[in-house]
């Protein structure tokens, strides 16, 4: 059971690492990033509804008592996620803007110790304090911030609204099936997003030809936002599901770290995006660091029956890019 679980985060993994790189097709398709990101959700959205509607109805079913979590989940752990992640990919490498967004265990580690005053284990606080040196030599702070401030900033937001789908994690409970929680918080995520997407302007045309982010390989748009529901959406959230079913968060974060390595890969192939040594030897002490906290997190929470225990919840792990 924990080997076919491993292997599914490993899988899930480095299917959500595909949704930054196949995004930057859609925008050098002439798509504005909100544009991919409603596409993205929609698409996926109305898929797992369908899909779920024929072969498991019961995971739709929404408790009255828990339609304003549904309604913060779609807004902040999806639409916030994927909004600021995907603008921060137009300023930033993947490779970063991945790396940004994992310091939300570092993050949620902050807001166990300081708002809910729980102790924590000292290396909790260790892999904190080295996630932000590694944060540091990311962006090469003794010459001067030499990556884009405002992609930084909104790499860091889009990590803040990761952490806070971890704090969300709380109120999970038997009543509230993950994959019901997912397909309604990406249609969710879609519908919120209307407004600022305005999907009847997006230019549909680009779907039928064909583009080559600067520095990469020429793809079908629509064969890159096919494989960005498909492959980085959906399969993603179904199997990162399923593998946490199997383990524990904690272990589940550890192997869904490999995204960044596999956002990083992939981004070198597709779109030629590479990192310096200085980018890879702190982006190592970031996750480092970030599992570090992490797992004292878990360890905590195991210890004790606090509300830092929701660390362990199924879908804990489904809040990525």
């Amino acid at each position: 059971m924990r080997y076919a679980g491993l292997a599914l985060a490993f899988v899930s993994s480095w299917c959500f690492a595909f949704s930054g790189p196949m995004a930057k097709y859609l925008i050098a398709a002439g798509l504005a990033p909100i544009e991919a990101v409603w596409a993205r959700m929609a698409g996926a959205g109305l898929l797992l509804l369908a899909v779920l509607a024929l072969v498991r109805p019961r995971a739709l079913r929404i408790p009255r008592s828990r339609l304003p979590f549904f309604g913060l989940y779609a807004i902040m752990a999806v639409a916030g996620v994927q909004s600021l992640y995907f603008v921060a990919i137009t300023r930033l490498p993947v490779g970063i803007a991945l790396l940004l967004e994992f310091m939300a265990p570092v993050m949620v580690v902050a807001w166990v110790r300081i708002v809910r005053g729980i102790r924590l284990a000292r290396a909790a606080y260790v892999g904190a304090v080295a996630a932000v040196i590694g944060l540091a030599i990311v962006v090469e702070a003794w010459q001067g911030l030499r990556l884009d401030a405002l992609g930084l900033l909104l790499g860091l937001l889009a990590g803040a609204c990761c952490a806070g789908y971890f704090i969300m994690s709380d109120s999970f409970g038997d009543d509230v099936d993950p994959l019901g929680l997912i397909a309604w918080g990406m249609t969710g995520a879609a519908v919120v997003l209307i407004p600022f997407s305005r999907p009847w302007d997006i230019p549909w045309g680009a779907f039928a030809g064909s583009a080559t982010p600067e520095g990469g390989q020429t793809l079908p748009v629509l064969a890159a936002y096919l494989w960005m529901v498909l492959i980085a959406t959906v399969v993603a959230y179904i199997l990162g599901v399923n593998a946490v079913r199997r383990l524990s968060a904690a272990v589940g974060a550890t192997v869904a770290t490999l995204e960044v390595i596999g956002g990083t890969v992939v981004a070198w192939a597709l779109v030629g995006e590479t990192l310096g040594v200085f980018q890879i030897i702190g982006g190592l002490i970031v996750l480092s660091g970030a599992l570090l906290a992490q797992t004292a997190t878990g360890s905590a929470s195991a210890a004790q029956p606090t509300p830092a225990a929701s660390l362990d919840e199924p879908a804990a792990v489904s809040a990525r890019g």
